[in-house]
């Protein structure tokens, strides 16, 4: 069997591992304003993994998804010389990847609320007037966008969507990521987290739609504490903010290499992330794989 490493992103590195499978590795790496910085965040990987992981199993009525399994002795022999792997580690069957981002937004904020603000629209359609920054959505939209090679994502309408990937296709996938963010967010909000926004990736698997890559993570997506959410105001992340706050206090131009980042930036992010898991899924971090005990 050949297992070698045939792509690197700003997280993820992803490993061929025979017979149509992939192993996908969820790195430490942490980035803000579209920069990676040198310094990792410790467990970051794991708690990706470990949610995409509990997401997979409340959504597989929703639709399939790539994972086979996160186990490490399920994973091929020479996997295990990858640094750290228990944990961080995804078994996935190959997928046809739709070569569009499947966002579904349920608050107005990030980019939609500055196309509001602006001309009252949400990807080029009309809002109700009056809604302020971080209100709900009257119902959560699809909001497709381009995957960019290089350079960002653009924002696109569900008909660009259409005309890319064909009107079924879209129609599908508009179904899945609407109902799977429905079904997250409810349950996140039961246990305090608002889900604001998220992004899926969707992609064929044995001639059926299937959702792949990590999934609503509070990297592929806007995580906030419940108790602090109320229409006109910015609710902090529960995620990378540390970086974010951090970084823009230094002047950085975010465009040349990153600062260091403090010890104390590192240890809160961490901290911001193995909470959200655990307060959002009910598990204990501990038990996932490769945790030190």
């Amino acid at each position: 069997m050949s297992f070698r490493h045939i792509y690197s992103g700003k997280v993820r590195d992803v490993y061929e591992a025979g017979d149509g499978l992939l192993l996908m590795v969820a790195s430490d790496r942490i980035s803000a304003f579209d920069v990676v910085f040198r310094e990792p965040v410790p467990d970051k990987g794991r708690v990706l993994t470990a949610m995409t992981a509990f997401w997979a199993e409340e959504l597989a009525d929703v639709a399939p998804t790539h994972l086979l399994s996160t186990d490490p002795s399920q994973f091929p022999e020479e996997a295990h010389d990858i640094p750290d792997v228990a944990g961080r580690a995804m078994l996935v069957r190959k997928a046809d990847m739709l070569p569009i981002e499947c966002i579904v937004r349920g608050y107005l904020t990030g980019s939609a609320w500055k196309e509001y603000r602006s001309g009252g629209t949400m990807h080029g359609s009309p809002l109700p007037a009056g809604l302020a920054e971080s209100s709900r959505l009257p119902e959560p939209v699809f909001t497709p966008s381009t995957k960019a090679v290089t350079g960002h994502d653009e924002n696109i309408s569900f008909e660009d969507a259409a005309q890319r990937v064909g009107a079924d296709v879209a129609a599908t996938a508009r179904e899945i990521s609407l109902t799977a963010y429905e079904r997250g967010a409810a349950l996140a909000l039961e246990h305090g987290i608002v889900i604001a926004d998220t992004k899926f990736e969707l992609g064929y698997v044995e001639g059926e739609l299937a959702i792949c890559d990590e999934v609503m993570t509070p990297d592929s997506s806007r995580f906030w504490p419940a108790e602090h959410w109320r229409p006109g105001v910015a609710p902090p992340s529960v995620d990378k903010q540390p970086v974010r706050d951090w970084a823009e206090g230094t002047g950085w131009d975010k465009s040349s290499e990153p600062p260091p980042l403090p010890a104390a930036v590192v240890a809160d992010t961490r901290s911001r992330y193995i909470c959200a898991y655990e307060q959002l899924t009910g598990r204990s971090f501990a038990d996932w794989w490769g945790v030190p005990t």
